[in-house]
């Protein structure tokens, strides 16, 4: 029997900046950055890439989030989808208690943060989501619960029948090419990888129901979605078009 206690998670930490605020687990490392002048906005690039689910569902009724962060995805989702409904699990209480501090909105009907372990969350049988959004690294990078072959199975059967996984994995982190396996392995051959020019950033969708198809792909702003959210997509969405040509 072991009775040493868990280890604690490293406290997050903002840094306030000029133009913006910053959430660190270690100094080194930027979990999420927010502008000062613009806190809707998706700051980061990968944040932006994983908004290309909206290339193949411009109108989810149910979005699901594994990782709050700063919220970057739930704010710009809650401000620019307000027909979709969105679940955010997060799994650390000190994340959640800074959720005042990133202007991410309170519960309400069709917004929800819980705190819950992200597989746990995707066991739940009362959610069925259109999109599962997957960032929930910690100080220590991915944690091996959220990769697993099973966490990535049970991620597909929670999703409604044509829904789409999103995952943010990073180039140069270890367990990206394990993880890349384990979600084909489930998936088959509707897993498209795409990967920005700095090599940085590595973005996963896999859809449930079928093959990706380019043909019903359209990179027109659907009415339904602000003129200055598609703008700020628009140069990350053409990088997934391209993706999906050679693909």
């Amino acid at each position: 029997m072991n009775d040493r206690p868990p280890p604690s998670r490293p406290a997050p930490f903002v840094r306030k900046g000029a133009d913006a605020l910053t959430l660190h687990f270690a100094p080194q490392e930027i979990q999420s950055r927010m502008s000062l002048l613009q806190p809707h906005a998706l700051d980061l690039e990968y944040t932006r890439m994983m908004m290309g689910f909206l290339l193949f569902n411009p109108a989810p009724a149910h979005i699901a989030m594994i990782g709050l962060g700063g919220g970057s995805l739930a704010k710009f989702c809650h401000r620019y989808l307000p027909a979709s409904r969105i679940a955010v699990a997060e799994l650390d209480p000190a994340v959640i208690a800074l959720r005042d501090t990133f202007l991410i909105p309170p519960d309400d009907g069709r917004f929800a943060v819980i705190e819950q372990d992200g597989a746990d969350f995707v066991r739940r049988g009362d959610l069925a989501p259109d999109v599962l959004l997957l960032d929930g690294f910690d100080a220590g990078g991915l944690p091996e619960r959220l990769c697993s072959q099973a966490f990535y199975d049970d991620c597909h059967d929670m999703l409604a029948p044509d829904g789409i996984m999103v995952a943010n994995l990073h180039v140069n982190r270890p367990h990206r090419q394990a993880s890349l396996e384990r979600i084909r392995r489930r998936y088959g051959a509707a897993v498209l990888e795409v990967v920005d020019d700095d090599m940085t950033n590595s973005v996963v969708f896999a859809c449930k129901g079928g093959l990706f198809e380019r043909e019903a792909l359209s990179l027109a702003r659907p009415a339904h979605i602000a003129k200055d959210a598609w703008r700020q997509l628009m140069p990350t969405f053409r990088v997934i078009d391209a993706t999906l040509q050679r693909w």
